[in-house]
């Protein structure tokens, strides 16, 4: 794949990508990074989860915590270098709004849900088949007596959260450019607070699909598939349109 700039808004005019980067310059670098990224994000906060469900002195709060502080990590680590989307719901976003060409987007969905599968077999590895049988591998399913509808509200609302304040902190030139990984950390984990008792707060369709697929979790998949990123779309919709086009008030 040849170079894309994504130095260019939707004006033509120029910009930089999330954290500063130039994400689309060398795109096999950059998808390699979403790939190790997305799997050790998913890898970290699974493994929480399984800790949990099996009764390893681990809590909801520890699997806040784990996806939360891991994404701080991450995009403070990756953010220069691909932009640290880790999530298809913030790629397709910025490029729905015109922030990140189409082209480039395929490759970095493709290098995330690739991602999530590794991270998710990293954690059957690291606890055995204990951790597919009794904890899921940290698979994300609606909780009892959640009905669909229900959690595919809660899951576009938790995205479109987590996706405003990423396209917020981390595109816009009058945010505090030092800040972005500790609020988009923060988000993460404000999301999952809000949408685990509920759905198992996926916030991400990576997150969802390699964990629901080695632990044959199949049929409520679509629902983190579709939910997230019209959650990631409408976020990065809004703020193209209306927030990024204002000026704060004097």
């Amino acid at each position: 794949m040849g170079a894309v700039d994504v130095g260019r808004g939707p004006a033509g005019g120029s910009s930089r990508g999330l954290y500063g980067s130039r994400i689309g310059d060398r795109l096999p670098r950059s998808a390699t990074a979403e790939v190790v990224g997305t799997a050790l994000l998913v890898f970290v906060g699974t493994s929480a989860a399984v800790a949990a469900g099996t009764g390893d002195d681990y809590d909801s709060l520890g699997v806040v915590l784990a996806f939360g502080v891991t994404l701080v990590a991450l995009a403070a680590a990756f953010g220069h270098v691909s932009g640290c989307h880790l999530n298809p719901a913030v790629t397709l976003g910025l490029a729905a709004s015109g922030r990140f060409p189409w082209p480039a987007a395929a490759a970095y969905v493709g290098a995330q849900l690739a991602g999530g599968l590794l991270g998710a077999a990293a954690t059957w590895a690291c606890y055995g088949d204990r951790g597919r049988t009794d904890g899921n591998l940290g698979a994300t399913l609606p909780a009892d007596g959640v009905p669909i509808g229900r959690a595919f509200l809660v899951e576009l609302l938790v995205t479109f959260l987590l996706v405003l304040v990423v396209i917020a902190v981390a595109t816009d030139d009058r945010a505090e450019n030092g800040i972005a990984p500790v609020a988009v950390g923060l988000a993460l984990a404000a999301a999952i607070f809000a949408a685990g008792p509920l759905t198992g707060g996926a916030v991400n369709p990576a997150r969802a699909f390699g964990p629901n697929l080695l632990a044959g979790e199949l049929a409520p998949l679509w629902l983190y598939l579709v939910a997230p990123t019209i959650g990631g779309v409408l976020a990065a919709l809004l703020y193209a349109r209306v927030f990024a086009r204002t000026e704060p008030p004097e």
